[in-house]
């Protein structure tokens, strides 16, 4: 059975350039070996990657040897929906992708603070940056 997103339908993409998804596979899908529950589509922003490397999650960074480019703002990410909500909690959450984002997080993360950070992305989103 195909994963469902927050609003109930199928899970859609989240990125593919960067290549996202705890399986590589461009969904924010999960299963028992995701122990970070990489469920949040999130499109993120100059102070949301600013705020994970102050708490040790450094996203910027490339890690070629993990197949990890390295991300710039507005790049779409399945993120870890602890990190997500600590940085809501700081005032520093990134964008999220309803649409993409897995129907898992809700055991984490309450819907109607999703949809605060809810966002269409256009199709160029480079220029996101705060």
């Amino acid at each position: 059975m195909a994963d469902l997103n927050v609003l109930g339908g199928e899970l859609q993409l989240c990125g593919m350039d960067p290549l996202t998804g705890f399986y590589r596979d461009g969904c924010c899908a999960t299963g028992p070996q995701d122990v970070g529950s990489h469920t949040i589509c999130a499109v993120v922003t100059t102070e949301f990657l600013e705020h994970q490397r102050s708490i040790g999650n450094d996203l910027v960074t490339p890690m070629p040897q993990y197949g990890f480019p390295g991300l710039v703002p507005g790049d779409r990410w399945c993120v870890t929906a602890h990190n997500w909500l600590r940085a809501h909690l700081d005032g520093k959450a990134a964008f999220v992708v309803l649409e993409a984002t897995n129907e898992r997080v809700l055991d984490i993360v309450p819907l109607e603070i999703l949809r605060e950070h809810a966002v269409d992305v256009p199709e160029s989103p480079g220029d996101l940056t705060s």
